[in-house]
């Protein structure tokens, strides 16, 4: 019995749930913690170095330049130029405008706005035609988009300006319109046509991405809200629209990106080289700013003024995607 109870008294600390004390890290593996823990932080770097590097080169400097010629007046003569620096005036020259705030700001903006609504909910329609058709006839209307999206800016923007030249275009024949009318001088058939072209040219890409999308959803959702008595609308906005929401952020704010900086598509276009300053948008002002005018610090600055507002546009949606991330998380 003594033994018993001696036995006892042995193990009764363990059965009170005391644990053996742990020693303390010794400093070599704190030195290996601590380096392994700097290679996971440097190494992603280190392999995006070179990627960074030809970036910077290309992207970077450019823009570095652009921003200190619109400081200056820069003057070209014959073995160089003459730079003379004018601090801020061409900003403020350039804010204090009545066409920026009238005319070229309204263009860009209202311009991206409508190109964007009009691509999204044409792109989004076209996929939804893809989803319902057989393999054969999808594979023959895919073909068919994907060849207006290869289509260059250039090539397109001609074939629009052939179906609207006064007088002998298509649509000018079609609506029975005269050589006297011009769908080019007026700012808003300008725009109008500007629209179509963009549209056309960027629908594919919208398409494509949320059919992929849609293959994602389960069918079952969908034959669950049929069993509910939902209609085809309400299954889109209760059921699609929910599932791809993160699809519907990227290519809404890639188109944002893309129509806010659209150039070829208006300066190509009748009265888009200057001719009409009533239809210049941000590209087209700052490109005539500097070469038309050779007034390149004015052209300059109406440049870093677009790519600010390209900046925001895309800090947006990197911050988008960062939470739409930890949200599905």
């Amino acid at each position: 019995m003594n033994r018993t109870l001696a036995t006892k008294a042995v193990d009764a600390p363990e059965s009170q749930g005391s644990r053996p004390s742990v020693p303390p890290p010794s400093p070599e593996s704190e030195r290996l913690l601590k380096r392994k823990r700097r290679t996971t932080l440097t190494r992603p770097w280190l392999l995006l170095a070179p990627s960074l590097v030809v970036l910077a080169g290309l992207l970077l400097w450019p823009m570095i330049q652009v921003g200190i010629l619109s400081l200056q007046d820069y003057e070209v003569k014959f073995g160089g130029g003459v730079a003379t620096f004018t601090g801020f005036d061409h900003y403020v020259e350039l804010l204090s405008g009545d066409l920026l705030w009238k005319t070229v700001l309204p263009n860009t903006a209202f311009f991206a706005v409508a190109c964007v609504g009009l691509t999204v909910a044409l792109g989004t329609a076209i996929a939804l035609l893809l989803g319902r058709l057989g393999t054969v006839w999808r594979t023959i209307c895919s073909t068919a988009i994907m060849a207006a999206w290869a289509m260059p800016a250039v090539t397109g923007t001609y074939v629009w300006i052939w179906l609207f030249q006064p007088g002998d275009g298509l649509f000018s024949a079609l609506v029975g319109g005269s050589d006297s009318s011009n769908w080019f001088t007026d700012r808003l058939s300008f725009y109008a046509i500007g629209t179509l072209n963009v549209v056309h040219h960027g629908f594919p890409f919208v398409a494509i991405t949320v059919f992929a999308g849609l293959l994602t959803i389960p069918k079952e959702l969908y034959e669950a809200a049929m069993l509910d008595g939902a209609n085809a609308w309400q299954r889109f906005w209760k059921v699609t629209v929910p599932a791809i929401k993160p699809v519907f952020l990227v290519v809404t704010i890639l188109s944002t990106i893309w129509d806010f900086k659209v150039f070829t598509q208006i300066f190509l276009m009748p009265g888009g080289q200057g001719q009409n300053e009533q239809v210049e948008n941000l590209g087209v002002y700052s490109y005539l700013e500097a070469f038309a005018k050779e007034d390149y610090g004015m052209g300059a600055a109406a440049a870093v003024l677009l790519t600010l507002l390209l900046l925001v546009i895309t800090i947006i949606y990197i911050r988008t995607l960062f939470r739409q991330g930890e949200e599905d998380l």
